[in-house]
Formats: structure tokens, C-alpha cells, sequence
């Protein structure tokens, strides 16, 4: 944990000061704020791109979705917690080149220029420190039986069965409505491939919904002991 912390707070600052670094040597022209924004870019894609290839190694390598628990879904925790830090530094100062390029005076790392920053960027601040503060801990510190992860597992249950499941039946009552025809008479007035599509769409979300419901039931309905198996 604390080496992979270490490695992550050096590896991240580190390569967006080199790529600034190459930009001067190979795009003389160009401006700091340009190398900046271009070099945040950049770490954001390798961040992306370790993501990635950590999810399909985890994908990879876990048969139970449910019971199953690999190293490094666990260990990129540590990795994404500098990252995210590192980021919003990375935002302010292209806040702060932006603002000066547009003729705001404001010093930079006054009080001014990070109050101006947070109110413009405060959805991404706000996201960044979600992660920080919230989702890490309860990743981390076995905070399953806390209030804030069973009511977090209750936002997650009401949100998919309404966003994923019930816009199938909502399409189709919509169609209904709209050529005034009760809805059991939708699959057979549009196209087949219409309901093939459908059916394949809503197949995995539903086997999806058991997954949840099924965690849903081992973590409001077992023992502390039950969940940490």
C-alpha cells in the first residue's frame, strides 16, 4: 500500500514536469499554458490507459463478480488517490493560465485565484474530492457496514432498476401513447429487429440487476462475519 502510494505521488507530477519538459525541447513556440494543458492531457491518457488495462486484468482473472476479490482492484485504489490529487493541482494551473490569458490579474496561489478556480471547475473539484474522501475510505477501511455504504447500495439498486430496467417498458409505453395503441401491441407493430435489440440490451442489464440485488440481500440481510468472507 504505502509503496504503491509513493510510487503513484512521484510517477504522476513527475511525467506531466517531463512531458513540459519535452514540449519545450520539440514545440519551442509554443506557450507554457499550451504545454501545460498538453502534458495534463497526456497523464490523463496514461492514468486512463493503467485503468483500463487494470479493470480487464481484473475482468480477466475474477470468475465470481459477486465473491470474487483481486489484488488489484484493491491496490489501484493507492494509485488513483495521488492521481486525483495531483489532477486538481494540474486544473488550477490551467485555471490560473486561462484566467491570465483573458486579463485576470490575479496572482497565482492568492486566495482570489483558487476562490475564482473552485467556483468555475467546482462539479470536477467536487468529483475528485468524492473520490478522496468517500469512495476511498469505503473501498479501503472494511466500511461495508457503515451507513454511507448501505445507502449508497440503495441509490445504486433505485437508480439501475429505474435508468436501466424500466426504460425499456417506458419506451415502449411512450410508442404506445404516441400511435394510441395499447402497449402489449408494441412488439408487434415495430420492426423485429426493434425488439431483438431491445432484447439483447436489457438481457445483460437484467442479469446485471440479480448481481445487485443478490449483494443487496448478503449485505443488509448477513451478519458482519457473513460479509467479510
Amino acid at each position: 500500500m504505502w509503496r504503491t502510494l509513493a510510487l503513484a505521488s512521484a510517477f504522476f507530477p513527475g511525467l506531466f514536469a517531463l512531458c513540459i519538459r519535452l514540449l519545450r525541447w520539440a514545440a519551442p513556440g509554443w506557450s507554457l499554458k499550451d504545454r501545460i494543458l498538453l502534458s495534463g492531457r497526456l497523464v490523463s491518457t496514461v492514468q486512463a490507459t493503467m485503468a483500463t488495462v487494470s479493470g480487464i486484468m481484473v475482468v480477466l482473472n475474477c470468475k465470481d463478480v459477486v465473491y470474487d476479490r483481486h489484488w488489484l482492484a484493491v491496490e489501484y485504489v493507492w494509485v488513483l488517490v495521488p492521481y486525483m490529487t495531483y489532477d486538481i493541482y494540474v486544473m488550477y494551473l490551467c485555471h490560473w493560465h486561462k484566467s491570465r490569458e483573458r486579463g485576470v490579474a490575479e496572482k497565482k496561489h492568492s486566495l482570489p485565484s483558487v476562490r475564482s478556480f473552485l467556483l468555475q471547475e467546482r462539479l470536477m473539484v467536487t468529483h475528485h474530492l468524492f473520490i478522496l474522501v468517500v469512495l476511498t475510505p469505503v473501498t479501503q477501511l472494511k466500511m461495508q457496514d457503515t451507513l454511507l455504504h448501505k445507502v449508497n447500495g440503495i441509490l445504486i439498486l433505485v437508480t439501475f432498476f429505474l435508468c436501466r430496467i424500466l426504460l425499456f417498458p417506458f419506451m415502449y409505453a411512450a410508442y404506445a401513447r404516441q400511435v394510441g395503441i395499447p402497449v402489449y401491441m408494441v412488439p408487434f407493430r415495430i420492426p423485429l429487429h426493434c425488439n431483438i435489440a431491445n432484447a439483447s440490451l436489457i438481457a445483460p442489464q437484467l442479469y446485471w440487476f440479480r448481481l445487485i440485488c443478490r449483494k443487496a440481500v448478503r449485505l443488509y440481510g448477513s451478519s458482519p462475519a457473513d460479509k467479510s468472507r
